[in-house]
């Protein structure tokens, strides 16, 4: 389905680009407890697929791409993979005029700059909670009202 106001998909298959299959679960199972929190949408595969597509479609998909990427940092057992990731994040998402740049403040990034040469497990957390409160307070109830969300929700309780 797609609406007439923004044009946006809302239709499964195209949300979740051919990636149903992927899904333990219904993907749509849990749609009906994401308006309780933003860690009920980003707990979940299906959430942050639909989370992502909103903030696509309000130009600040870099903010859920660098949570992620976070996320994904904490979970490194090696140095040189932590290194590696690191500076993947910094170049992709820190340093100024990084091509997916965050929005943090100036003391957040020149501290990340500063360490950046020997990063810790500890290097992004500042960052990714600036940025979780951003989503959590800003992006997040917006995303309760968008089509994206509202569609999902019409086709979950219509199963």
């Amino acid at each position: 389905m797609c609406s007439p106001i923004t044009g946006l998909v809302i239709d499964l298959d195209a949300l979740f680009k051919g990636r149903l299959c992927c899904f333990p679960k219904d993907p749509l199972e849990d749609v009906e407890t994401w308006d309780e929190s933003v860690d009920k949408v980003l707990g979940c595969k299906a959430g942050q697929i639909a989370f992502r597509e909103f903030l696509r479609s309000e130009y600040s998909e870099e903010n859920i791409l660098f949570w992620l990427a976070c996320e994904e940092y904490r979970k490194i057992k090696t140095v040189p993979e932590m290194i590696s990731s690191a500076n993947r994040i910094y170049s992709e998402f820190v340093q100024t005029e990084a091509p997916r740049q965050i929005n943090i403040d100036c003391g957040t990034r020149e501290n990340i700059t500063k360490s950046i040469s020997q990063p810790t497990m500890t290097s992004f957390d500042t960052a990714q909670k600036l940025i979780y409160s951003l989503m959590a307070r800003d992006c997040y109830p917006r995303f309760l009202k968008s089509d994206i969300y509202q569609g999902l929700r019409r086709r979950a309780d219509s199963r």
